[in-house]
């Protein structure tokens, strides 16, 4: 078995594109893109005048709030390029704990094998995190609002 493979199967339910399967794409949401290289990103939350912007490289994204900052952090740092965004603006900080969590663990995992390999196996690592996540795709970019207006039933 592969490296990321045993890593999966490690983490089980807390594996980085499980928790996006089963937690985010159930909700309603919007989807996401983000102009940057596929690979490992640092990403950086800054505080300017004008609100909350996400760093990547040289290029800033606006953010609205912290929590959506922080839920597209983990994203970027991955280096995942199109991804879903929950309209519930109260599931995204608790989204955003549980998938950095499982991106922190499974780099420890990967930490675990030993110092010699990390720098080759840590692409291969956040390359299958990212094919799996493209897999399970960012969704439509503007949902639908089936919502009947009317009062009463006809």
């Amino acid at each position: 078995m592969s490296i990321p493979a045993d890593i999966q199967d490690a983490m089980g339910e807390d594996w980085l594109p499980t928790i996006y399967a089963d937690e985010v794409r159930n909700l309603r949401t919007r989807s996401c893109s983000l102009d940057i290289p596929e690979r490992e990103n640092r990403a950086d939350i800054m505080h300017t005048l004008l609100g909350i912007e996400l760093q990547i490289g040289r290029r800033r994204f606006y953010c609205p709030d912290l929590a959506t900052a922080r839920y597209m952090q983990v994203f970027a740092r991955v280096g995942c390029r199109e991804f879903a965004i929950p309209y519930d603006i109260t599931k995204i900080s608790t989204l955003a704990d549980r998938l950095e969590t499982a991106r922190q663990r499974s780099l420890l995992l990967l930490e675990s094998r030993g110092q010699s390999q990390i720098g080759r196996l840590r692409p291969g690592l956040l390359r299958e995190i990212r094919s799996q996540l493209a897999a399970i795709g960012p969704g439509e970019r503007m949902p639908q609002f089936n919502q009947s207006t009317k009062q009463r039933p006809s």
